[in-house]
């Protein structure tokens, strides 16, 4: 089972160039253990595409501090975005980015859910 996760542009481009070793949640999926499984990347709009995908490491989860110490020099993002990310939250979690595969051809949702709509943060595929 893979994981379609809904990613801002930027941040998709950053992962899929090797620029951002962590993509942080403030939930995660529960099915089962994160560690090994595949996240699909689905750029939300403007692109509105699937883009590529990566495979998960680890997942550090704790208190937002502990987590941005653990993480912040493969973050990918600014104290700034990642404090006011997490401001209302007691947990934060982040996925270790093992490997990464950019599609050749970006993917509609369509052609992937059998509709248009992105999931709100993620869904099970």
């Amino acid at each position: 089972m893979k994981i379609l996760l809904s990613i801002k542009p930027e941040y998709a481009e950053k992962i899929l160039k090797g620029d951002k070793g962590y993509e942080f949640r403030k939930t995660l999926p529960k099915r089962f253990p994160l560690a090994g499984k595949t996240v699909v990347i689905y750029a939300c709009r403007p692109i509105g595409k699937i883009i590529g995908e990566f495979s998960i490491e680890t997942v550090i989860s704790g208190r937002p501090d502990r987590v941005w110490n653990e993480t912040k020099d493969q973050a990918g993002i600014n104290w700034e975005y990642f404090d006011h990310y997490f401001s209302r939250s007691t947990t934060a979690n982040a996925l270790k980015i093992k490997t990464v595969k950019r599609y050749e051809k970006a993917k509609s949702l369509v052609s992937v859910l059998g509709h248009h709509h992105p999931p709100q943060s993620f869904c099970y595929l």
